[in-house]
């Protein structure tokens, strides 16, 4: 059995503020561009996470150098993607489905494969696509899940593609980010229902244009990429919002305040919308400065929200809920089943372990708040289901988390920084 992490009990108050490292999003998509870039890059501010070694594992294994002083990192692209090769994708969803595009521009087979939960992580709808832009793959051993192996021939001809990307807008975004490199570049059509987590999408748009990319989303579910050069730039890695969300609902859960400084005042990280979220939830907000707080006082109001948008809040959100004054109903996060975990069968078995009321919908959950108690809290291998249920042990004693240690895969140091924010006693920046 994973070891056991007692969840510690806030003993009064929060007034702290939590310094939270860059987005794992952005750190992903920077990477994978300053490796098919036309010079080297450097990127401040990365997260050191598990997904970004594995992410920086797979561009050296098609030909980049890669390497890291502190949290800056150097990239400098290896001219041709090279193959063959094996990429490890771990249970990272941006490596599974960011390298595939690039690895069709390898000079022979890459091969992807990952830890057993990633298996049931879909992929088909990116492999369909890439098949119509010209790319040879191999997925016979399970048809549209890993392992596969890619068949680069050092060139993509690209053209026109079209998939149902409702599952998991990283399939648009993996096609999107090697685009530029193909001979036509590359058209996207998704043509399924509503696109989960579209503000990642428009993350990846932007990222391409400040790289000197030509982006045309002008019609609905639909991007064209024009073919042509990726330019190598300096950036910098804004701080991961939805990494921010299980300490600024702490504020809630716990009464009194926590602040996130390096707040973007734009961004396009759907974390963005946690401050409305927790707002309506009973907290207050305010940004001053760069300096996003959130203030409580131990009130958690129930609510109607859709999250399709946002859906990587879910478990925070849902761990708030249970918590509440009245029952929450979270819409629009039935993509959420197709994540590290099945995370919709996984908070409402969870809630349900520590005496909440809860069960799924056809999409989303429906969170009663009832008398809760301690408890084994499974994470499933899942880094949200991990803080999802730190949270709850704020205010509930007794909840112990199951492999605690899988919050490395997006938060390195999670349990530190949990801690620190129950010692702080001010709210001066670290």
């Amino acid at each position: 059995m994973p070891p056991l992490w007692s969840a510690p009990t806030a003993t009064g108050p929060l007034s702290a503020a939590v310094v939270v490292p860059g987005s794992k999003s952005l750190s992903a998509r920077y990477l994978v561009l300053a490796a098919l870039a036309d010079g080297p890059s450097r990127v401040h501010g990365v997260l050191a996470s598990r997904d970004t070694e594995l992410m920086a594992g797979a561009l050296r294994a098609l030909g980049a150098v890669v390497t890291s002083d502190g949290d800056a990192w150097t990239v400098v692209p290896g001219g041709a993607v090279t193959g063959p090769a094996l990429v490890d994708v771990g249970l990272a969803g941006t490596v599974m489905r960011f390298v595939p595009a690039m690895a069709g521009l390898a000079s022979g087979p890459v091969t992807f494969y990952g830890d057993p939960q990633a298996g049931d992580r879909p992929v088909g709808p990116l492999l369909g696509a890439l098949r119509q832009a010209g790319v040879q793959v191999d997925d016979r051993r399970r048809p549209g899940h890993l392992p596969f192996t890619v068949y680069g021939t050092g060139r993509v001809a690209g053209g026109v593609v079209s998939l149902d990307a409702s599952a998991s807008s990283q399939f648009v975004s993996g096609l999107l980010l090697s685009a530029a490199r193909y001979d036509e570049g590359l058209t996207v059509h998704h043509t399924g229902g509503s696109l989960p987590s579209a503000p990642h999408v428009a993350m990846t748009v932007e990222t391409l244009r400040a790289a000197g990319v030509v982006v045309d989303d002008s019609a609905e579910n639909t991007w064209r990429v024009a073919p042509g050069p990726v330019a190598g730039r300096t950036t910098s890695v804004e701080p991961d919002l939805s990494n921010a969300a299980p300490f600024l609902a702490a504020a809630l859960a716990a009464g009194g305040q926590v602040t996130v400084p390096r707040w973007p005042a734009r961004t396009t990280q759907p974390g963005a919308l946690l401050p409305q979220v927790l707002t309506q939830m009973g907290g207050t907000a305010e940004l001053v400065d760069g300096r996003m707080t959130i203030r409580g006082d131990g009130t958690v109001h129930g609510v109607d929200l859709d999250l399709h948008d946002a859906g990587e809040l879910a478990p925070t959100i849902a761990a708030l809920a249970a918590l509440g004054d009245a029952p929450t109903r979270l819409r629009g996060i039935a993509h959420l089943r197709g994540h590290e975990t099945d995370r919709l069968a996984a908070l409402a078995a969870e809630l349900t372990t520590v005496g909440a009321g809860a069960c799924q919908t056809d999409d989303g959950l429906l969170i009663t708040p009832r008398s809760l108690h301690g408890g084994v809290w499974r994470t499933y291998a899942d880094h949200r289901m991990a803080t999802a249920g730190a949270l709850v042990g704020l205010v509930v004693p007794g909840v112990q988390v199951e492999d605690v240690a899988t919050t490395a895969k997006t938060l390195p140091g999670f349990v530190a920084m949990w801690q620190a924010m129950l010692d702080a006693t001010s709210t001066d920046t670290p």
